[in-house]
């Protein structure tokens, strides 16, 4: 590699390299593939970095696998639904604190209350990006004061 070679090569590296804080990871949960593509660019346009499942039992795996800081995960999927990812989550002790955001049709608002505190927020779709991306970074913000307090 030549010098001219080399010193474009660090240009592009440092022009589109991931910004000096880490970038929160998001686990996006969502069957239905054309909405979770959706909502992976949206999170990945607003600085997240995105791992995706396809339904909650994947999720599960991923959860384990992978360093995550917070949950986006649709209400009603095959294998496990979001409501028993959530539990799941809640009671294993490394992942009890990671939010948890749960999608939901209208017609799910009357059952959209965690009274058990296993969901931290609710979004109805179709969720609006800015809804989103605000929904995240209250929580992610909230959770970081509960971590430094």
């Amino acid at each position: 590699m030549n010098q001219h070679e080399k010193s474009t090569e660090n240009k592009v590296s440092e022009r589109d390299g991931p910004p000096k804080s880490p970038m929160p990871c998001v686990l996006l949960v969502e069957d239905d593939r054309s909405v979770r593509r959706y909502l992976e660019v949206t999170l990945q346009r607003s600085g997240y970095r995105v791992i995706t499942a396809g339904d909650g039992l994947e999720a599960m795996k991923l959860a384990l696998s992978s360093a995550i800081d917070v949950v986006v995960t649709d209400a009603i999927m095959p294998l496990l639904s979001g409501q028993q990812l959530a539990l799941f989550l809640r009671n294993n002790p490394k992942l009890a604190r990671i939010p948890v955001v749960m999608l939901t049709g209208q017609e799910n608002k009357r059952a959209a209350t965690s009274p058990d505190g296993v969901i931290d927020a609710y979004l109805y779709k179709p969720v609006k990006a800015d809804e989103l991306t605000d929904c995240l970074a209250d929580l992610l913000r909230a959770a970081q004061a509960t971590q430094d307090s």
